[in-house]
């Protein structure tokens, strides 16, 4: 792959796409872990108060929350359940955006961003550096 091609070409080289996929999983990845950790911590030391933005009371939202900004970012972050694990960040997301940030424009912009990279997420799936990768690849190879 010469200079010229990878600037001016549309088609991504197969190992870069990999490779970015990766990148982006992890980097969105830890990025999101800087909100789910101290919500794990605020359950872990018993303070269960939290905003109960859709009604379904303010400890199971805390729990939700939790279950999608620190267990489903871990999964995407290894690329395990990728695309099963971007769809409860991606409602938290749209839920921190459009009803619980919804005045604030600086925090809704973070949301929506997540929201974004969640959802391409979705749809490119986790690239060949993951362990979703390892096990469909595994499974066609018993199937030969």
């Amino acid at each position: 792959m010469n200079i010229k091609n990878l600037l001016f070409s549309a088609r991504a080289h197969p190992a870069l796409r990999d490779f970015s996929l990766l990148a982006f999983r992890v980097f969105s990845g830890a990025a999101m872990l800087t909100h789910g950790y101290p919500k794990l911590q605020k359950i872990l030391s018993g303070d269960l108060g939290f905003p109960d933005p859709i009604g379904l009371g303010p400890a199971l939202s805390l729990y939700l929350v939790t279950f999608a900004e620190f267990a489903c970012v871990i999964l995407l972050i290894l690329g395990f359940f990728t695309r099963l694990s971007t769809l409860p960040l991606i409602f938290a997301m749209f839920v921190a955006a459009f009803i619980y940030d919804g005045a604030n424009e600086t925090a809704r912009e973070l949301a929506i961003m997540y929201m974004a990279s969640y959802t391409f997420l979705f749809f490119m799936g986790p690239g060949r550096v993951s362990i979703d990768y390892f096990i469909t690849r595994r499974k066609a190879e018993k199937k030969t």
